[in-house]
């Protein structure tokens, strides 16, 4: 145990990393090109990542003094209705994450920072980083096509 916290267990799940093979040694690199499922809750009204899907992750795992920073790509389906018609719309979100993971003593500096991630028995949760990238990335009113002249008069 750390100071007056329990020692957490080692997150499970598809989007949580194994970061042990760095070691500690800032500057060691590993390159990580997987496909993860995703969370079946990801999205908004209009749009969202069906129940089921799978995301493509291209990333990089690098060794820093303070923790690990993993950075990349993630490639996922998208569902959603459009804004003005109504109609089913389907599309791929892609999108760029960058995040530091803490080595927990180094996590220090950063007690209060609610945002602030830290590496659990050397794992790397992803979810969470991956929920806010797609998430905010989402159109607000997504359309099924750009010049979509929506509902009808005598329909909607």
């Amino acid at each position: 145990m750390t100071g007056s916290h329990p020692r957490r267990r080692a997150p499970k799940g598809p989007l949580v990393l194994d970061t042990r093979e760095l070691g500690r040694r800032p500057g060691s690199m590993r390159r990580v090109r997987t496909q993860a499922a995703l969370p079946a809750d990801l999205g908004t009204e209009m749009m969202w990542v069906p129940a089921g899907a799978t995301a493509a992750l291209d990333l990089r795992l690098e060794s820093v003094i303070e923790g690990v920073l993993v950075s990349g790509t993630i490639v996922a389906p998208l569902r959603g209705e459009c804004g003005r018609c109504l109609d089913e719309v389907s599309d791929v979100g892609t999108v760029e994450v960058r995040e530091l993971f803490y080595y927990a003593d180094r996590a220090v500096d950063v007690a209060d920072d609610d945002d602030a991630r830290v590496l659990v028995d050397d794992h790397a949760d992803l979810e969470p980083v991956v929920r806010d990238a797609l998430v905010l990335d989402l159109p607000l009113s997504p359309t099924c096509r750009p010049d979509c002249a929506g509902l009808c008069a005598d329909c909607g």
